[in-house]
């Protein structure tokens, strides 16, 4: 098993003190990444196709158009993929300048924090239309709200990510395209990384648990409720809950540990430990791809019609208005 010692430069976040397990990544992620470009590419591209030649109504649907920028965010990343498939391939050596490497880097947090957003307001307004449906059916649907709320998403993600783009990616060869920064610059890194952590992962994550736990006490407690619908909503709340502890929920945490383990290091700390991280970090990496593949899943129930059809199947009824 290659294991070095690295320089000045970190590669892909690991210390320059401690010898780690360099080559683990360039096996792993290539081949995560093989796998989710074919199934990313069919999965998405039927979503928009869906989309865009489903019927009228649910296009304009707020949903319908949260759910097209998801697949457009995921397709976006995917299309970075077989660059970075390359470059791990080839031992870490870039062959596609630094302004591609930035932009590489820069859509994979792109389409992470796009993706919880998406997924933060398909959750909004999923809560909204089972708890408030009457409220909602007159204040959200249109295709006016799809593009205010999509804009919104969009300008809060950019902002989120645009300071990445401020640190380095490139070593001072020009070879190695990383994801994080250099050593110089990780003391501002790392209190970046903490408020995106919170902003962009963790407020979004309590409030699709909130906006969920309510939901199924509402259709639990509501008998009125058509069984399939109740089970399709428990069914989709399972998912989106699997797809954040899979996918988002462990790299934010190895991310920052990473991070940490980086400025440990450098105060002269290396345990086994601190090798562990670095590559649990990669596995997360790897994993927080699979939302690219996974997102698609969500086209599979039709959100959007689901949503639209619980505006006529709950009823507000005399024993369940505490809850509202």
């Amino acid at each position: 098993m290659a294991r070095e010692t690295l320089g000045p430069w970190p590669s892909n976040g690991s210390g320059a003190l401690c010898p780690v397990d360099d080559a683990f990544a360039q096996r792993f992620l290539p081949a995560v990444y093989l796998a989710v470009i074919p199934l990313g590419l069919a999965g998405n591209g039927l979503g928009l196709w869906h989309l865009c030649t489903g019927p009228r109504r649910g296009a304009r649907h707020p949903l319908g158009l949260l759910v097209g920028n998801l697949s457009l965010a995921d397709l976006l990343y995917v299309s970075t993929l077989p660059f970075l498939v390359s470059y791990y391939l080839r031992g870490r050596v870039w062959l596609f300048g630094h302004s591609w490497c930035r932009i590489t880097r820069g859509l994979f947090h792109l389409n992470l924090y796009a993706s919880i957003g998406f997924l933060t307001c398909i959750s909004v307004l999923r809560y909204l239309g089972i708890v408030h449906p009457l409220k909602a059916r007159g204040r959200y649907q249109g295709a006016a709200s799809s593009v205010w709320l999509s804009v919104m998403v969009w300008v809060w993600v950019i902002a989120q990510v645009a300071p990445d783009f401020a640190f380095s990616k490139m070593d001072d060869m020009g070879t190695r395209c990383h994801d994080t920064t250099g050593h110089e610059n990780l003391g501002a890194y790392l209190p970046y990384t903490a408020v995106i952590t919170m902003t962009g992962f963790i407020i979004p994550f309590l409030i699709i648990i909130g906006c969920y736990c309510h939901v199924v006490v509402v259709l639990c407690r509501n008998d009125t409720v058509d069984l399939t619908l109740r089970r399709r909503s428990i069914r989709l709340v399972i998912l989106v809950m699997v797809l954040f502890s899979i996918c988002f929920l462990p790299y934010h945490i190895f991310r920052n540990l990473n991070l940490l383990s980086r400025d440990w290091q450098l105060r002269g700390s290396c345990t086994q430990a601190l090798k562990n991280i670095y590559v649990s970090y990669q596995v997360t990496r790897g994993l927080a791809s699979f939302n690219s593949a996974l997102n698609p899943l969500l086209y599979s129930f039709d959100i959007f019609r689901w949503v639209a059809a619980s505006y006529s199947c709950i009823q507000p009824r005399e024993g369940i208005r505490h809850v509202y």
